[in-house]
């Protein structure tokens, strides 16, 4: 059955790029109603689709453009938080241009959804099954996806940072393997990085404390990594948030070799313009039971840091 949310969730925080104070909502939405963001800060509070369609392209985050000219950036940790608990129908309403940043993770989101709970309602979850291997390239980049029998992911990244270099991790993400293990890594990123953003107006919101920083081989962020291979960890979590915009649940196995937000989004785009490579499925109970979220429960928030 799907799901949504079971009662109203509230998280305040600064946006990574503006820094400006960000009030965020989850809410209740009825079945088959899908994901949207509200924008409730400005004239007619317009809705937004949380659809792979509405992203432009964008190297830095994940930005949703409305028909109206809104748009929400920065969705890829709330949307995975959704994901990742198994959440098919909600509400995202904010009260500025990007969702708040918290810790630079997906564990605050997790911890409200789940604390807020989730409630089943009588509806089947349809699921997006991929049929053929789809893939897109930019340069040493790649992102595929290949058939499944539920959500899989395999990451490599390469950084020339000997505190971060070369991780590779590889993963099923059914029965809240995503809360337990990936949820709490953070944005990670260079401070020469930071110093460039910061000159040209940008990430005036972070901060050691919601990102963590590298130069070198140190670890500039206080008590370091959460985890050793957090970094590619953090980037299964994006992907994961990414291709929830998908509009359904995907029965594939996603392979990204140093992928970001941008490819990930020309994958869908190529996946939903290719005839014949992927369907709508009803899922049976053994499906649904290896979507990412089913069997998710309370317990799950010990692994969390």
């Amino acid at each position: 059955m799907q799901a949504t949310i079971g009662t109203d969730v509230t998280f305040s925080g600064v946006g990574l790029h503006t820094g400006r104070l960000v009030r965020l909502t989850i809410r209740p939405r009825a079945a088959s109603m899908g994901l949207w963001f509200r924008r409730m800060d400005l004239p007619g509070q317009p809705f937004i689709p949380a659809r792979y369609d509405r992203v432009p392209e964008s190297r830095l985050c994940t930005r949703l453009d409305g028909d109206t000219g809104a748009s929400v950036s920065t969705v890829e940790h709330v949307m995975a938080a959704l994901a990742g608990c198994g959440i098919h129908n909600a509400l995202v309403e904010v009260d500025g241009p990007e969702v708040p940043i918290l810790d630079g993770s997906a564990a605050p989101f997790v911890r409200g959804i789940l604390d807020a709970g989730i409630r089943r309602q009588d509806a089947p979850i349809l699921a997006l099954a991929v049929m053929q291997e789809i893939t897109v390239a930019d340069g040493e980049a790649s992102a595929s996806l290949s058939p499944a029998e539920g959500l899989e992911m395999d990451f490599s990244i390469d950084f020339a940072d000997a505190a971060i270099g070369r991780q590779r991790r590889v993963a099923n993400l059914a029965n809240g393997r995503f809360v337990r293990e990936y949820c709490d890594s953070r944005t990670f990123c260079r401070q020469a990085d930071v110093d460039a953003m910061h000159a040209a107006g940008l990430a005036l919101g972070g901060t050691y404390d919601n990102a963590v920083v590298v130069d070198g081989d140190v670890v500039l962020s206080p008590g370091g990594f959460r985890h050793a291979d957090e970094a590619v960890r953090h980037k299964m979590l994006d992907a994961l948030g990414d291709l929830a915009l998908a509009g359904a649940p995907l029965l594939a196995r996603y392979t990204g070799v140093r992928a970001g937000h941008m490819l990930t989004n020309r994958l869908l785009r190529k996946l939903m313009a290719t005839p014949g490579a992927a369907r709508i499925v009803e899922c049976t109970p053994e499906q649904a039971a290896r979507l990412p979220g089913m069997g998710v429960n309370a317990a799950d928030l010990a692994h969390v840091a």
